[in-house]
């Protein structure tokens, strides 16, 4: 039911679809070379202009593919969750064109405000639709200008558009200044993370006195027991089920610093049958296949997969001192991994790798100060979620009328 005063009109009567450019075209006659996006620059509420590509056209053409200001982004497909998402086109560099895959969306601003549309079509509303009739294969999902022209757009009196995009905004506002306080305080503890591990800055003892004296220099394998786990034959049940945590990598990187709980668990019969063996509680998990240099602390005892090397620190290395080394190599090891001839870690490397080490009160002192940082991440990190959250229950009320918002008379004269 159509909210009153609103109407429903098919997106082709009140916007032009614009399909874009394609890659890879013969026999260009003069051709000129400009910026284009692509479905990777399109993200959902915002323009990623990182990286922008070039692509080559003929000069009579920059006009037909060439985005203008309030122009609104949608995408073809892909992975569901690109699927129409977009934002509105603000002129960030001129000439740009689009690609194929990115549709650009010219709305009759008598009509239809871009923000306002930009949001109906990124609302729970706009998705459910592009989901409902788009062509579907496994983990992807696309849709073609004829069904975006089709699109049945709820259409407000243009004033009340303006409100309602006004207020979403402030709520992009909020969030975009939250992810920046994240990405400084992430920079800021990288930093104080180079500094602290290496002893290039020390802190204070427990009487106010900077610590002092030498660090010795170690290595991991004389400081740690560790094993690799193992996995039992997903194919008996009976493995399976149990009580006891089986780590994936992929809890691992969707849980970060303390795993406690895992998506699947051993029973005693599946850990008997493998080499699976019990890590325990404050052992340190670290990935040697796939997400290559991930890092956990176990917050209970658990197993894991043989992909996963279990380090269980001596009394001589702070467990939480040796999650923050680890962690700091992670973008070197990364790259280690991505040169081919070393594409996975094994438990002898690891072994091999060498630490700087203070004693256990400045180990602890330095966990601490990085904890804090953590916690701060964390904390602005669940803003942003709880943001997030409540802008998008706000679309759905504010996107389909079922909470209107007072306009100005002045402004609807």
């Amino acid at each position: 039911m159509v909210p009153n005063g609103w109407n429903r009109i098919a997106l082709e009567k009140i916007a032009e679809v614009r399909s874009g450019v394609a890659k890879g075209k013969k026999g260009l006659k003069a051709p000129i070379e400009l910026p284009y996006l692509r479905v990777a620059n399109v993200q959902d509420g915002h323009v990623d202009l990182t990286e922008v590509k070039t692509i080559e056209i003929e000069q009579d053409k920059l006009e037909r593919y060439s985005l203008k200001y309030g122009d609104v982004l949608m995408n073809e497909g892909g992975d569901y969750d690109k699927l129409g998402r977009g934002d509105v086109w603000l002129g960030q560099i001129e000439p740009c064109l689009h690609q194929n895959h990115v549709f650009a969306v010219r709305p009759n601003q008598d009509i239809v405000d871009s923000f306002f549309l930009a949001a109906l079509a990124a609302s729970n509303y706009g998705k459910t639709y592009f989901l409902s009739c788009a062509k579907r294969s496994t983990n992807l999902a696309s849709i073609n200008s004829t069904q975006i022209k089709e699109f049945p757009v709820l259409v407000p009196p243009l004033p009340e558009q303006k409100k309602i995009a006004k207020i979403l905004s402030t709520w992009d506002k909020a969030i975009s200044t939250t992810e920046k306080l994240i990405a400084t305080s992430q920079q800021q503890k990288k930093a104080l993370m180079q500094q602290l591990l290496t002893g290039k800055k020390r802190l204070l003892d427990k009487n106010g006195v900077r610590f002092g004296g030498e660090w010795k220099k170690v290595r991991l394998g004389n400081m740690a027991d560790m094993n690799s786990g193992g996995t039992p034959k997903s194919n008996i049940e009976e493995y399976y089920g149990g009580n006891i945590p089986w780590v994936s990598i992929a809890d691992m990187t969707k849980q970060g610093k303390w795993i406690s709980s895992t998506e699947k668990n051993l029973t005693e019969l599946g850990l008997e049958n493998s080499s699976a063996r019990i890590y325990p509680k404050n052992s340190v998990l670290y990935a040697m296949y796939a997400s290559i240099g991930e890092c956990s602390i176990a917050q209970v005892p658990l197993s894991s997969s043989q992909a996963i090397l279990g380090i269980r620190p001596k009394s001589e290395l702070n467990f939480e001192f040796l999650y923050f080394f680890l962690t700091s190599l992670k973008e070197k090891i990364k790259l280690q991994g991505q040169q081919g001839t070393q594409s996975n870690l094994n438990a002898g490397m690891v072994k091999d790798f060498v630490l700087y080490l203070p004693d256990m009160e400045e180990q602890q002192k330095i966990v601490a100060v990085l904890a804090a940082a953590d916690q701060e991440i964390t904390t602005l990190q669940q803003q942003m979620d709880q943001l997030k959250q409540e802008k998008k229950a706000l679309m759905q009320q504010l996107l389909t009328g079922k909470r209107r918002v007072k306009v100005d008379e002045n402004v609807t004269a």
